[in-house]
């Protein structure tokens, strides 16, 4: 209830902010408007989606596209030459969205057309559902022999399947996930009713748990088949993620306002990796090492702290940062939020998959426990040895993450909507590649660890790249980090289960060098012409919360803009 009557009341705020004679002398065509849509459509959206549960219904897929439609209507219905500069960029980065989620919407139709003899059986679950939704009281009987018939549609699909011809690996894994969606909304169904109506019980109890039991066989079927596909793609390494190919990368690039193939941007990466690597070798030759910096790295590995010492250099790194921050003037930080950041320790089993730090708000701390390996435990040590550390903590705290996120929530916090991740991680590698030119290094150890790190997000952008144009395989892009820029072994397991299998999106790893080079160059366009100070640059930026770059660049230069804008934007 105090959930409900906060919604309502900033939805109150909100209506009255907009029928103030302020806002009304601008006519319906204020930039307010733009953001009351944006915050509607957030909350119909996830009312929608509470609703509409089953991914594979047609109800669900007609309805998402009837609202998105609309609610595109509505924003094409305002006046965009007469909203402010901040109103025409959520103007057109929503619409960007609208748009999106429609093409989406139109390709899951077609895969469900093609994946309907997968589900032949579904509109019994889907008329079941239904039911349950508008608590309708059923017919036992009459639900008995429809849940009792279930069983045989669906043996009789599978034995239809078994003899069909295989799905692509998209499909497949789709196939899949639609199937253990369909069984929970099922189960939901019957567990609605069970018990409460002693009829429905005593009627649908036997025939449920039959279909539940031949539905259960069926998921694990689909699932056998997305197993075996998956391991005649392990290359064994035991990483099975999902190339998406070159058309599809270049199609995410323009939605995300990167005017850049992905050759274009490989060499961007190998121009990057050769000037670290250019660096390395000078910070090599002051530690007495010649040009073999791999030796001045596995040095600089072998500085890990003792166990239960890591938490310590943490807070003391996170607390150096602040201050050269605050010190040379770089970004305003709130007291608050140098307050209300928090250490955690990482389980070692999310250590397999990230075995650095996680961080914002929270900042995980990857180091070994008793129950490692001794191979294990050296691993982690050397890989978040004191000047990687120190390399990578501001960027989880003060200034990337955390002060990322404590600014978000304040400021045009709407916005949210929007994430990308050339914003998000983009923001916190700008940051390392500001401190190296502000000479936050203090010896070329620091730099070391700064260097092996900058290699690192190169590395991100060749190796992810190559693997979705199916030029690498998980093993050989293992084998790069190893090879190339000096990662333990383990470490580059974790580092390549995390980009293919972890969750993330195909463009996720290029992100953060791609948006930081993005970062620069605006930097350089307004800081370095002498138009804005570091600070006024950088609080501006925070105040705009997470947008495209090239949309961040269209704010702040006062970019003339129209409602059909196009990226063009190069910044290399």
């Amino acid at each position: 209830m105090q959930l409900f009557l906060l919604r309502i009341s900033s939805f109150l705020i909100l209506l009255c902010f907009l029928m103030s004679p302020q806002v009304r002398a601008q006519g319906t065509n204020s930039s307010a408007e733009v953001e009351a849509l944006i915050t509607v459509y957030r909350e119909d959206l996830g009312s929608l989606n509470r609703t509409y549960t089953i991914t594979c219904s047609p109800e669900r897929v007609s309805r998402l596209q009837q609202f998105h439609q609309q609610t595109l209507q509505k924003l094409e219905a305002l006046d965009f030459d007469k909203l402010s500069q901040s109103g025409k960029v959520d103007y057109i980065i929503f619409k960007r969205d609208l748009k999106q989620e429609l093409d989406d919407l139109k390709t899951l139709e077609k895969d469900l057309v093609t994946l309907q003899p997968v589900f032949a059986f579904k509109d019994k679950i889907l008329t079941f559902e239904k039911s349950r939704r508008k608590g309708e009281v059923l017919n036992p009987k009459e639900t008995a022999s429809l849940i009792n018939s279930l069983k045989t549609d669906i043996q009789n699909t599978q034995k239809e399947i078994e003899k069909s011809a295989k799905l692509t690996s998209h499909l497949n894994r789709m196939a899949s996930s639609l199937a253990e969606n369909l069984q929970r909304r099922f189960q939901e169904s019957y567990h609605f009713y069970e018990g409460y109506d002693p009829l429905f019980t005593w009627w649908v109890s036997k025939p449920f748990t039959d279909a539940d039991s031949v539905l259960s066989n069926y998921v694990g079927f689909l699932s056998k088949r997305l197993s075996a596909d998956n391991q005649a793609k392990d290359d064994g390494s035991g990483i099975i993620g999902n190339p998406i190919g070159r058309e599809k990368l270049i199609e995410q690039l323009r939605f995300e306002m990167i005017p850049y193939t992905p050759d274009e941007l490989v060499t961007i990466a190998n121009r990057e990796f050769a000037w670290c690597e250019t660096e390395m070798k000078k910070a090599s030759r002051e530690m007495g090492f010649g040009d073999d910096w791999k030796k001045a790295l596995e040095k600089v590995k072998n500085t890990y702290v003792e166990p239960g010492k890591q938490p310590e250099l943490i807070y003391a790194l996170a607390v150096e940062a602040i201050d050269f921050v605050e010190k040379n003037q770089l970004v305003t930080v709130p007291e608050l939020a140098k307050e209300t950041w928090h250490m955690r320790m990482m389980s070692p089993q999310r250590q397999l998959v990230s075995p650095f730090f996680l961080g914002g708000e929270d900042i995980l701390i990857s180091y070994p426990t008793n129950t490692m390996t001794h191979e294990a435990k050296l691993m982690s040590m050397r890989g978040n040895n004191p000047h990687f550390s120190r390399a990578t903590v501001q960027h989880e705290l003060i200034p990337g993450h955390h002060l990322q996120g404590f600014m978000n929530d304040r400021y045009r916090p709407y916005r949210s909507m929007f994430y990308t991740p050339f914003w998000i991680e983009g923001w916190s590698l700008y940051w390392e590649m500001l401190l190296w030119d502000k000479k936050f290094p203090r010896n070329a150890e620091d730099r070391v660890g700064m260097l092996f790190w900058r290699m690192h997000r190169c590395a991100r952008i060749i190796f992810s790249l190559s693997y979705h144009l199916e030029k690498m395989t998980p093993q050989q892009c293992i084998d790069f980090l190893v090879d190339r820029v000096g990662h333990e072994r383990a470490n580059a397991e974790g580092e390549v289960r995390r980009s293919f299998t972890g969750g993330y999106g195909p463009l996720y790893q290029l992100a953060y060098m791609i948006g930081g080079l993005q970062f620069r160059a605006l930097h350089k366009e307004l800081v370095d012409s002498g138009k804005m100070t570091d600070k006024e640059f950088h609080d501006a930026i925070l105040k705009e919360n997470t947008l495209p770059v090239e949309l961040v660049r269209a704010i702040l230069t006062k970019q003339p803009l129209t409602k059909n804008f196009q990226t063009s934007w190069r910044f290399d």
